[in-house]
């Protein structure tokens, strides 16, 4: 049905959400065909540029740090609506955030980590030095895997101003 699916749309791909790369995305979830020990797979990817995966970083060390000195803090992914926040931790998290970003304390380079263990068929989540994430860029990615050339840029890079709310 994949395979279908991505003839009919003219590409070797399909995206998850349904939306098309717009301007300026960050990351893409997107399945295509592939092989694994010479088998054909679907794999089930998220492609993001290197500096959404910097920012990520920079939020998960300052989210570390502000779990440890603030007891009551919960972190982002586990609030709801009724979770209670604590001003001065976030405030705190934000500073520690510029500091590590001007300090350039995390660094990052491109890297593809493949998830045999997956929810459904082959999971891989990669970031490429790139400015978005559109077509072209999700097209080669795929062209390269697929046939082996990919080639990683394994200088660290460190972003300014690259996190964002």
């Amino acid at each position: 049905l994949l395979k279908e699916e991505c003839q009919e749309l003219g590409q070797n791909f399909v995206l998850v959400d349904e939306d098309e790369p717009g301007e300026e995305a960050d990351y893409v979830q997107f399945q295509f065909i592939g092989k694994h020990e010479g088998k054909e797979v679907i794999y089930d990817a998220v492609l993001s540029t290197l500096s959404m995966h910097h920012s990520s970083r920079l939020y998960e060390e300052a989210e570390e740090k502000i779990v440890k000195i603030y007891k009551d803090f919960i972190p982002y992914e586990l609030r709801d609506e009724n979770s209670p926040v604590n001003e001065e931790a976030e405030l705190m998290m934000e500073e520690l955030i510029q500091e590590m970003e001007d300090e350039e304390t995390i660094k990052v380079s491109e890297f593809v980590e493949i998830d045999l263990d997956f929810d459904f068929g082959i999971g891989i989540d990669a970031a490429l030095n790139v400015e978005e994430i559109t077509v072209d860029v999700i097209e080669k990615f795929i062209s390269d895997f697929n046939n082996g050339t990919l080639k990683l840029d394994k200088t660290l890079y460190s972003f300014k101003d690259g996190f964002e709310d």
